[in-house]
């Protein structure tokens, strides 16, 4: 499977209160984060990058947060189990990969990125890039 690499603040994490430290994940999830999740994970291997990743306490953050909000989510991952949804949670954390460093990957998606198409933007571009949640 090809791998997909999504940026966890502004991405999955609204990231609405902006940095509060690498350990420190305090909203809730971008709307249609975790069925986007869901879907992707049939699909592709993901990874979870964030530069909190390298942080002391980040990668551990993201993972409670995500299991807690993947277990909110319930059983719409689409699994046809009859285990209890924390096993279900657990088994679909266990699938994601969780890198200190951004890892080589068919297609990232993040809140903070510019796809180069061959042409390189103006300086005055990316000065005024701001993210989708900014606009």
């Amino acid at each position: 499977m090809k791998l997909l690499c999504l940026d966890f603040d502004g991405t999955l994490h609204s990231y609405s209160s902006g940095w509060q430290g690498a350990d420190k994940i305090p909203d809730p999830p971008v709307p249609g984060a975790m069925e986007f999740l869901c879907d992707a994970m049939k699909s592709f291997r993901v990874a979870i990058f964030s530069s909190r990743s390298h942080q002391a306490g980040g990668r551990e953050a993201m993972q409670e947060w995500l299991y807690r909000h993947l277990n909110e989510y319930g059983r719409e991952c689409g699994e046809d189990s009859d285990d209890e949804l924390d096993a279900v949670t657990v088994r679909l954390m266990a699938s994601i990969e969780w890198p200190d460093h951004k890892p080589p990957a068919h297609v990232t998606l993040d809140d903070r990125a510019i796809t180069f198409t061959g042409k390189f933007p103006s300086i005055e571009e990316l000065i005024a890039f701001v993210p989708w949640n900014k606009k």
